[in-house]
């Protein structure tokens, strides 16, 4: 086994702990008018789609980030973001390059990549004695493997 397989759960915990700050963080600037505010006007309240979309991106965001109940959530977040690039994205051109879409499908992919592949290390859920690494450290060894 090498030092990247062995790093794999690390790594993967790093890396949806960015993803989420990131993705909570534009929801933040949307709804909030914080961190560089929003791109364009602040949504009124459960106004369709714009502040239901920096709601999933805050709330998403922040679950993912935290690990806690991760798979959901980032399928969820991964969703969105599908739902964003068809329908504000999509119609300016073909490719993500043409339309400006480059964020939502970076965010909708690595949301996806989240979801199948899970938390990682350092979830909320693995502490709490659920979800899968919980669930890996109660199994009891197979022998010869």
């Amino acid at each position: 086994m090498t030092l990247l397989d062995r790093s794999r759960d690390h790594v993967l915990g790093l890396f949806r702990i960015v993803i989420g700050l990131l993705f909570a963080c534009h929801g933040a600037a949307t709804l909030f008018d914080v961190l560089g505010g929003p791109r364009g006007e602040v949504p009124a309240v459960a106004q369709w789609p714009g502040w239901w979309a920096a709601a999933i991106q805050l709330v998403g965001g922040a679950l993912v980030m935290l690990g806690l109940g991760t798979r959901v959530a980032a399928f969820v977040c991964s969703g969105s973001m599908a739902y964003a690039y068809f329908s504000v994205h999509q119609g300016s051109g073909l490719l993500p390059i043409e339309n400006g879409g480059e964020a939502s499908a970076l965010f909708c992919w690595t949301f996806l990549l989240i979801a199948a592949f899970g938390p990682g290390r350092w979830a909320v859920e693995s502490a709490l004695g659920r979800g899968p690494a919980a669930a890996r450290e109660r199994q009891p060894a197979v022998a010869g493997s």
